[in-house]
């Protein structure tokens, strides 16, 4: 709390009994919550130690009270939910106003009247808490202390609060598990989702393969073009038949290596180094557009999946819902009892749609159909991705013979009568 809260706020219930009494209006937000993920590096006591340096830092300081629950169960989930106080409080321990109005003024600085009789108005916060840029301000400082109490404990983990776009980090995010999806996927039960996000770190896992790939390709080529390699047509046309002169150096592979190279080369109409760089940042070029797309792919598609397990929870419990609904009031406390879990399901989906889906009817069969479309299309980019690993292969092939043909010579102690078939 801060220093001139009164003491009594120390006690929860105390503290939100004088916030339920201080707001007048029925709809008046009396709380913020701040979710914090704890690192699973640190203690129980150095989580919480954590916590304490970092609400007192953004919040208290600024003139906010924070109640404070740390959940962990040991199950690999610690975290902190934070409820802060929206009104400041002043110097005598009373609480402030959370916005005053200010008159409108016209050109001539006149206070302007309106049909009501009233002067027109605009409602100014008393405090910058809800400004959008605290949103980030709050996580980049959560960020910052997880780190320093990392690195202070010797861990070399860090976290970052940006999402993989924002870091730069060319990757396909993962979707949120949820509870219930995290503990049966704890207990070894395959969920949907915990399916979804092994896909996704596969696709992950071979996008990052691939782009090693093509990186590795790259500085190669930046080395061989600073060294004046000869044209293909002339690598391949003399120094291979050198080599293959020497039979105990070029054996079947290599030879079958030398053949594919040379085939690719001719098909892509690539004659030089120069040529067989821009072959390269083509595939590069490539890989992004399918990464990027199949971003793209699984985020549409985890919307509609969302909207699509809103819709079918909200199908399910919707008689209750409604039966609920036109019960009297004094009936309806009993039956709540009684339906507790499917009327939260009902209320939680019903506000759910509202917000994502606009309009009374759900067009579930719509969103499915988009849902296959959008698998079509996914698995048209996964054909995509297995040509590019096939070009990358055929450079490679390049690459390799290029290497044995340009270096061999150089290794070997070349007879005499080689020196003779070579003049």
């Amino acid at each position: 709390m801060p220093d001139n809260a009164p003491k009594e706020y120390a006690d929860r219930s105390t503290l939100w009994n004088a916030v339920e009494q201080i707001e007048k209006n029925k709809n008046s937000q009396l709380a913020r919550e701040i979710e914090l993920a704890l690192p699973v590096e640190l203690s129980r006591e150095q989580n919480i130690s954590l916590t304490h340096e970092y609400v007192n830092r953004h919040f208290v300081s600024a003139g906010m009270c924070a109640d404070i629950c740390i959940h962990d169960k040991n199950d690999g989930n610690p975290h902190a939910h934070v409820m802060l106080t929206m009104r400041p409080i002043g110097q005598g321990g009373s609480w402030g106003a959370k916005s005053r109005k200010e008159y409108i003024l016209d050109e001539n600085g006149e206070r302007i009247l309106l049909k009501s009789g009233a002067f027109k108005t605009r409602k100014i916060d008393a405090t910058n808490w809800n400004e959008q840029t605290k949103a980030e301000e709050w996580r980049a400082g959560w960020a910052g202390a997880v780190n320093a109490a990392l690195e202070r404990q010797g861990h070399a983990e860090r976290v970052d609060h940006r999402s993989y776009e924002r870091q730069g980090v060319e990757q396909i995010p993962t979707i949120h598990l949820g509870v219930e999806a995290f503990q049966m996927e704890k207990k070894g039960i395959p969920t949907e989702r915990g399916d979804r996000n092994r896909e996704v770190g596969k696709i992950n896992q071979l996008l990052r393969q691939l782009q090693a790939r093509i990186n590795k390709l790259k500085n190669w080529l930046q080395e061989e073009l600073k060294n004046a390699v000869p044209a293909f047509a002339a690598l391949f046309a003399e120094t291979v038949e050198k080599v293959k002169a020497r039979a105990r150096h070029f054996t079947g592979s290599a030879q079958q290596l030398s053949d594919e190279a040379f085939r690719y080369l001719k098909e892509n109409n690539i004659s030089d180094m120069a040529g067989l760089s821009s072959k390269v940042n083509e595939v590069r070029e490539r890989l992004y557009t399918v990464r990027g797309e199949l971003r793209n792919i699984e985020q549409r598609m985890s919307g509609l999946d969302k909207l699509i397990a809103q819709a079918e929870t909200y199908m399910k419990h919707k008689n209750i819902g409604l039966e609920y609904r036109q019960l009297k009031p004094r009936k309806q406390e009993k039956f709540r009892r009684s339906h507790e879990t499917e009327l939260l399901l009902f209320e939680s989906a019903e506000r759910y749609l509202k917000q994502y889906a606009g309009g009374a009817v759900l067009p579930l069969r719509e969103w499915r159909a988009a849902r296959e479309k959008l698998a079509l299309v996914k698995d048209g980019l996964y054909q995509d991705y297995r040509e590019l690993q096939k070009d990358l292969q055929a450079v490679e092939a390049v690459q390799r013979t290029v290497k044995h043909v340009m270096h061999l010579p150089k290794k070997e102690n070349i007879r005499e009568r080689d020196r003779g078939l070579e003049r």
